[in-house]
């Protein structure tokens, strides 16, 4: 093998060994990227001119207006988190689904959809629903297993219910419609939701002993339920309907109707007399640290994508894949098991950044697949790395808030039947691309 084919796959092996040194990622990126830019043009393969690329990709990163929306999803999910919403929708949920078997876990299942399609911060929803109901479910003698299965995988469900900031990044970087997207991605999400209820169902009669009913039913009465379902649910599905529908009836753009969420979002708050200076610039400083994180991943992998390119790594790509393989299927296969695996060590914006750019081409262009559904393919696929150990961030965060007779071993046996429903639910996407295409094409 010549150095002129070598040195794309030796820029892998050092970005993965930096990764792996425990430095920022973003660094480790620009670095590998302008290391092997300068190794490349000293050996007469990658030309210094094209560094010039460089500072273009990144302002069109930065000028880009539909990335606009990242931060203003951002702000929004935060202040919905700062406003009590989530406290308010799990005690009124809680209230309706008591009497039945398993209701408490049903109930945040319901809760992680809402919270999903309102907020989309998969670590204020696991803490919160963590802080709220794991000590409450521990002390009923719910499993423990399935008490932290439960919440770890409903946190997760916005980052594939609309609208999700990972669909937004996808989009971008797949030359997607947003709004195209976020239809596509409705029906999954949905069934991703009926499933974990199924799941959770199933277990609370197969073993009903671990899904105690409440000693105390307390309930309340029919007048009173319902004004308090009213109170819980009108704020979040008025901001559903604000902001969501807005995008995929084409009122709005998703930066505008972003925007609007963000506002909505200030306004409910102070209707809850939550709305503080303090609160207002705590959100802001969380919103400046998060999108700060995702924008730096994302300059930092334009650097490497640069040099890549360059160097035609994703030639040598295409060409080792195609002649490892002329089958589409297999290829795909191929790609969703790399992916998945990857999520083991590197979350999603990273696998992301670094990927998506280099094999999105290979399926859509060179193997003729639908965008809409291979996105969301790789969306369902990734949602799993915020929930297989070593590194998933909602094993962390779950942990961080747990009790202490909640174990290491318990969240990690508890998320195992939900990572085999998100792949069960992925195979059924892959049988039926109707599932993600018909919204989009219907709604135009």
């Amino acid at each position: 093998m010549d150095l002129e084919t070598l040195l794309p796959l030796l820029m892998f092996v050092a970005l993965f060994a930096g990764i792996l040194t425990g430095y920022p990622v973003a660094f480790v990126l620009a670095i590998t990227g302008v290391l092997f830019g300068l190794i490349g043009y000293g050996c007469d393969i990658f030309m210094l001119s094209d560094f010039g690329f460089i500072s273009s990709k990144i302002f069109g990163v930065i000028s880009n207006f539909t990335l606009v929306a990242v931060p203003l999803f951002i702000f929004m999910g935060i202040t919905l988190e700062r406003s009590g919403i989530a406290e308010d929708l799990i005690a009124a949920i809680d209230h309706l689904m008591r009497r039945f078997r398993g209701g408490l876990t049903l109930t945040l299942i319901l809760v992680g959809a809402l919270l999903a399609a309102s907020t989309g911060i998969v670590g204020a929803t696991v803490v919160t629903m963590g802080i709220i109901s794991l000590p409450a479910m521990v002390e009923r003698g719910f499993c423990k297993k399935l008490s932290c299965g439960t919440i770890a995988a409903s946190g997760t469900l916005g980052q594939i219910i609309p609208p999700s900031i990972v669909l937004i990044l996808l989009a971008d970087m797949m030359n997607i419609a947003v709004a195209d997207l976020f239809a596509a991605a409705v029906f999954p999400g949905l069934l991703l939701v009926s499933a974990y209820a199924g799941y959770v169902f199933i277990h609370s009669r197969l073993w009903p002993e671990l899904s105690p009913l409440p000693e105390a039913q307390d309930t309340l009465a029919a007048s009173e339920l319902t004004l308090l379902l009213l109170k819980s649910l009108a704020p979040p599905f008025l901001l559903i309907f604000l902001v969501l529908g807005s995008i995929l009836f084409g009122i709005a753009s998703p930066t505008e109707a972003a925007a609007c969420g963000a506002v909505a979002a200030l306004i409910l708050t102070a209707l809850k007399k939550k709305f503080t200076r303090k609160l207002l610039i705590d959100v802001a400083e969380r919103t400046t640290s998060i999108t700060s994180m995702v924008f730096t991943l994302l300059i930092g992998a334009q650097v490497f994508s640069v040099t890549f390119r360059g160097l035609y790594g994703d030639e040598i790509i295409i060409d080792m894949v195609t002649s490892f393989s002329t089958h589409s299927g297999l290829i795909l296969f191929l790609v969703m098991v790399l992916l998945f695996v990857l999520g083991f060590f590197l979350d999603f914006f990273e696998i992301c950044f670094i990927l998506i750019p280099i094999l999105s081409p290979l399926l859509i262009q060179e193997l003729g697949m639908n965008p809409i559904w291979i996105a969301i393919l790789i969306a369902i696929n990734l949602q799993t790395s915020f929930l297989t150990p070593p590194f998933g961030f909602a094993l962390f965060y779950l942990k961080g808030v747990a009790p202490p007779e909640i174990t290491t071993v318990d969240i990690y046996k508890g998320i195992i039947p939900f990572v085999l429903i998100q792949l069960l639910v992925l195979t059924l996407i892959w049988i039926f691309p109707q599932l993600t295409l018909y919204l989009p094409t219907h709604l135009k």
